[in-house]
């Protein structure tokens, strides 16, 4: 299979410093496995992505992934040491939220998912013989001549080919994270002409995408784990699922493992650290402490699952528009609910925040814990703020002191400082109705903050 032109990309392995070549203790393998080893070998030679290594001193071991479907393995390598050895590439990868919001709100999409992504790239000739991997009975020793999963960066030179390739068509037709890309178009009748126009380009430097993985001309379908449609971005049903058929954790590393599955929902989540607060004290536990999972623990786990039966249809904001920002903070907490009104006076809700507070934080003063709550929210948030005016909401109007008084001392001062970039404005919370405001204020409960606090 022809390769992207080395003129365009080819990765490169330079070595730190001080780091000298590993050869890896051989580990053995069973009879059964050497035989689909070979194989995969045999399909990897014909298809010219690896060549025999002679004299390596770079060397690792395969890791046989089992395909469940053919019964065939895919060679993964062990390539620890070296990864260990390398620098890390610097280039910045985009934002995969900035990449979901722009793939909703259009009509048409189709999507589709490079062929052998990694391996369409060639590896720089000097480095090939770093990528030497050892197989188990007679097989040999080999090397990539592509770029192989596994290595460090790798994701990184193939997202600097697709911008290369892309550049002109990012963000306006096309996005794209390393190998899923997205075809879109506004309006039905431009879908053809963006095809045609990605079609040529990849045609002209020779990527390749896998016409099994590809969909094309639909309203809505699966990008970067989440699905996006004309109306928005929602939770993707199986990862729901996974979760809401999930028995309870045993130990710790099932329970870390469902945290991991929660959390990549966590846009989506009003108060998601409130939520899963109660199983922190299980987290904690040591080694020899036993896991014990309880009735609280429970509670909380169905509460989440009770949540996701129904989450919402996050909307990426729109130009033109202000945004709205609801800040909240308990003695634990931070959180916030960025949304936008649409055309009709309906409110949309367009991103969940929230974390907890760390032990000095639980210190501050109940005015400062919202003001950090503000700042929070405009650092992490900042991509969607900036070209807005945002109306602030809070339950105290003392949020309106720290946007209007011109000096403020301590913490509260370079926090204000640092919104200063931004168009900001306080709403009273009494002028804002809506149903994703009072499921936010809900989960909030917040604090109650009467007096001007001296902190200010």
């Amino acid at each position: 299979m022809p390769g992207l032109d080395r003129q365009l990309v080819e990765h490169k392995l330079p070595i730190k410093d001080g780091y000298l070549p590993v050869k890896q203790a051989r580990r053995r393998m069973s009879m059964d496995t050497e035989l689909k080893v070979k194989e995969e070998i045999e399909r990897l030679l014909k298809a010219g992505f690896i060549r025999p290594a002679i004299y390596a001193d770079w060397l690792a071991n395969i890791v046989p992934v089992l395909k469940r479907k053919t019964g065939a393995v895919r060679i993964c390598v062990d390539y620890r040491n070296l990864n260990e050895a390398s620098p890390k590439d610097e280039y910045p990868m985009p934002m995969a939220d900035m990449l979901i919001d722009g793939a909703a709100h259009n009509q048409i999409l189709s999507f589709m998912d490079g062929n052998a992504g990694y391996n369409q790239i060639m590896m720089a000739e000097q480095d090939i013989h770093k990528t030497a991997f050892m197989c188990p009975g007679h097989i040999g020793a080999f090397e990539y001549t592509v770029m192989p999963f596994g290595l460090r960066n790798a994701g990184a030179t193939y997202q600097r080919a697709m911008n290369s390739i892309f550049h002109d068509m990012i963000g306006h037709s096309l996005e794209v994270y390393i190998d899923d890309v997205v075809i879109k178009s506004p309006k039905e009748g431009d879908h053809i002409s963006n095809l045609r126009k990605a079609f040529l380009r990849m045609r002209q430097h020779k990527l390749k995408m896998n016409p099994k993985k590809c969909v094309f001309g639909v309203q809505a379908g699966n990008f970067l784990g989440f699905l996006v449609h004309h109306r928005g971005i929602e939770v993707d049903k199986n990862k729901a699922k996974s979760i809401m058929e999930a028995l309870p954790p045993r130990n710790k590393k099932e329970l870390q493992s469902l945290l991991g599955k929660i959390n990549f929902l966590r846009r989506f989540i009003s108060n998601s650290v409130g939520k899963i607060q109660p199983f922190s004290s299980l987290l904690r536990l040591k080694q020899e402490q036993a896991f014990k999972w309880e009735e609280q623990h429970q509670r909380a786990f169905q509460e989440i699952k009770d949540y996701l039966s129904n989450p919402p249809v996050l909307s990426p904001p729109k130009r033109g528009r202000p945004l709205k920002l609801y800040v909240s903070a308990s003695e634990v907490s931070i959180g916030s609910l960025l949304f936008q009104d649409n055309k009709e006076g309906k409110e949309q809700a367009v991103y969940y925040l929230s974390r907890t507070l760390t032990e000095v934080e639980r210190r501050y003063s109940a005015i400062e814990r919202l003001c950090l709550a503000l700042y929070f929210t405009a650092v992490k948030l900042r991509h969607y703020m900036l070209p807005h005016t945002i109306y602030i909401i809070a339950k105290t109007d003392l949020i309106k002191y720290m946007l209007t008084r011109p000096m403020l001392r301590g913490r509260i001062g370079k926090w204000t400082l640092a919104l200063t970039e931004f168009t900001l404005r306080y709403v009273p919370q009494k002028a804002v109705k809506g149903q994703a405001v009072a499921d936010f204020l809900a989960d909030h409960p917040g604090e109650e903050i009467e007096n001007m606090d001296s902190s200010l």
